[in-house]
């Protein structure tokens, strides 16, 4: 079969090289793939052993530690720590016994294999038929995101057991044979999960019938073993917190990502909370049910899954962080019809559940209620919203392609271009562009914040240093105007005030609006100018990282005045090293000169007016004069940022080519790929 898939006959000759070449590539890839997930795998471990005893598998620990509440002989709910159903407490009562092995390398390990395995399930229950490349590729894929996740990373570290719920459901709707053992699955996890009794209406509007009993009768006899042998927690979970409701931490916590969470963040309460609740969650659950069906006839059985652990957790009343896995299934979802969308919402699924949600957005008060429930939001867009291509539309294995224009000669022999940086002729993707830069952003500040010297007071030290070694360096090379420039604006009010504004106000502002008018009028062009920004940064973190340096202002024996943050306090040991959002002794090189010499010299280039090149070369002309007159940067960081910024266009041209002309792009509102030109031609 594998021999006569091209062309119906034997591959011979030159083929059956390239095919065993292929083959070869595929191997190769598979097992760094593997080899990755395995590194991801014992850094996990190493992240929770290395963590000191008391401080790691917390939740375990105060499930059947020593001093556990499954020691006790009271209610299990008495002081909320624990948060299972009943049935969840009487399968972890024999762990009290082996206490101090289940809490160490066993425990760990055996998650790990759980998740290995989910994993490999996931892969397994992809919509078939799937290419070579898939089947080999999408098992190491799987397990090194979920090695990567929120929640596999939370359940590790707290020694959960939210990974066996999720399994479970794989297991009996993918793995075993019929469907009693599908349902006694899925029933299991239902009762150590109480919202996963959504996949009954799943399996019976789904023609499975006998699983859909299998699953009800499952659930109600372990709860009701579990009624039996604790009668008293039983009606305490049940009756008395709904479900759970109340137990654990505060419900209007961050990390409670379910609707009901929402809610009372929003400042609702009372019965007036609960209603709205109750009445959203069921229209979710109607919503999501019914798409969960049409995905499941359509043979995609597991977005069909995803989409019901996704309702799942919107009307759960507790959502922690911990049982959120069901979002990172819904990765499998195909959105979009043009190549360049298809990857939007794969990659907004993964950053979602991979990065915390502060790096995701930035931290104001119109995006909070945003940021707060990202997750619940991914969650309740992939139940009820997210446009899934079903597989009988024709863009579902075929989205029109993305048209490039003519491949440029590589500069250097050895030295190929980068296909990824290849131009081309339609916008990319709004919203994937927006997910780049503030990724982009969030490890830009981070870095800054973490160039600190080891300590705020060795940070401050070694950046002193630095600063005098730069106006040893300038006074030799008669460039030392820094004191003058900044004592003469000083002392002239008007000119001070619209320095000080144009350091603060234009450094961001600039930037952005120069994208957003490449992207819009010149999407051929933007590209190249995003590529040349992202390297001249990337190189400036490396300059912020190995050279920590104090501007002037921050030079206490020098006597420059800051004229922006006012009087400086060298009193406090740590004063300057850190503030709230940036690492002061980032200096060099100055993004402030660089990034607005990007900004004048990609008008230069494109603006077709002469007075708009004038404008634009303007601006890194007083962006110069108002970094030094403030006293934030030295002559020498501008050098510096025009050196990055000159390389950063140099790596473009080397690794992506020359601009393409002005005459290869392509007039807004058109597609030049042939296939979206004859499938225009049908329509007409």
């Amino acid at each position: 079969m594998a021999k006569a898939d091209h062309g119906g006959r034997p591959a011979e000759g030159f083929g059956a090289t390239a095919v065993d070449g292929v083959r070869t590539r595929l191997r190769t890839t598979r097992l760094v793939l593997w080899l990755i997930a395995a590194v991801l795998a014992a850094r996990q471990v190493a992240a929770v052993l290395a963590t000191p005893r008391g401080e790691r598998l917390t939740d375990l620990e105060t499930w059947v530690g020593p001093n556990g509440v499954l020691h006790v002989n009271g209610s299990l709910y008495d002081s909320t720590r624990f948060t299972g159903t009943p049935f969840s407490g009487l399968v972890l009562k024999p762990l009290t016994r082996s206490a101090e092995q289940a809490l160490g390398w066993g425990w760990t390990f055996g998650t790990l294999l759980l998740v290995v395995a989910l994993g490999l399930t996931a892969a397994r229950a992809l919509p078939q038929p799937v290419s070579r490349r898939t089947a080999l590729l999408a098992a190491p894929v799987a397990v090194s995101l979920l090695m990567l996740s929120l929640p596999v990373r939370d359940t590790l570290s707290l020694g959960q057991t939210s990974i066996i719920p999720v399994l479970l459901v794989l297991l009996g709707c993918f793995t075993v044979r019929g469907q009693r053992t599908s349902g006694l699955l899925i029933g299991v996890a239902a009762a150590l999960q109480p919202t996963l009794l959504l996949f009954t209406p799943l399996l019976w509007c789904t023609g499975r019938r006998r699983a859909a009993l299998a699953t009800g009768v499952t659930f109600a006899a372990c709860t009701g073993l579990a009624w039996a042998a604790m009668p008293h927690d039983s009606s305490r979970y049940w009756v008395h917190h709904l479900a759970g409701a109340g137990l654990g931490g505060r419900a209007d916590d961050l990390a409670n990502q379910s609707l009901h969470g929402a809610l009372l963040r929003l400042g609702l309460d009372g019965p007036a909370e609960v209603a709205l609740f109750l009445t959203l969650g069921a229209a979710v659950a109607v919503l999501a049910l019914r798409r969960a069906v049409r995905c499941f006839r359509d043979g995609r059985a597991l977005l069909a899954v995803a989409i019901t652990g996704c309702a799942a957790i919107v009307v759960s009343p507790t959502a922690w962080q911990h049982q959120l896995l069901w979002v990172l299934l819904a990765v499998v979802g195909r959105v979009g019809t043009r190549a360049s969308d298809r990857y939007v919402w794969p990659v907004t699924v993964v950053l979602v559940m991979t990065l915390p949600a502060q790096l995701l957005l930035p931290d104001m008060a119109l995006l909070r209620p945003l940021r707060d429930n990202v997750v619940l939001l991914a969650a309740l867009a992939a139940a009820t919203a997210v446009p899934f291509l079903s597989r009988s539309s024709p863009y579902y294995r075929a989205p029109l392609p993305v048209a490039y224009a003519p491949v440029a000669p590589a500069r250097f022999r050895h030295l190929p271009l980068l296909p990824f940086l290849r131009r081309v002729l339609s916008r990319p993707n709004l919203l994937l562009e927006l997910l780049l830069l503030r990724v982009t952003y969030a490890a830009y500040s981070q870095v800054r914040l973490a160039a600190t010297g080891g300590s705020n007071s060795a940070g401050r030290a070694e950046a002193e240093e630095h600063g005098m070694q730069i106006y040893d360096l300038e006074r030799t090379l008669r460039l030392d105007i820094e004191h003058w420039v900044n004592r003469t604006v000083v002392g002239i009010g008007w000119l001070r005030e619209f320095l000080d504004q144009y350091y603060t106000s234009f450094h961001f502002v600039v930037p952005l609006t120069v994208l957003a008018v490449l992207y819009w009028r010149r999407p051929g062009d933007y590209r190249w100018a995003r590529s040349a920004l992202g390297f001249a940064t990337l190189l400036a973190l490396v300059g912020f990282w190995l050279y920590p340096l104090a501007p002037p202002r921050l030079m206490p024996t020098l006597g420059f005045v800051d004229t922006v943050h006012g009087v400086q306090d060298f009193s406090q040991p740590d004063y300057g090293t850190l503030t709230a959002l940036t690492n002061q002794y980032a200096a060099m090189p100055s993004l402030h000169f660089g990034w607005s010499l990007w900004c004048g010299l990609v008008i230069a280039v494109l603006a077709r007016r002469w007075w708009v090149k004038a404008l634009g070369l303007l601006h890194p002309l007083l962006t110069g004069v108002s970094i030094v007159a403030t006293g934030n940067h030295w002559v020498l960081d501008a050098a510096g940022g025009a050196v990055v910024v000159a390389v950063g266009f140099g790596l473009t041209y080397l690794l992506q080519g020359p601009r393409r002309p002005a005459s290869t792009v392509r007039p807004p509102g058109r597609d030049l790929s042939p296939r979206c030109n004859s499938v225009e031609g049908r329509a007409r």
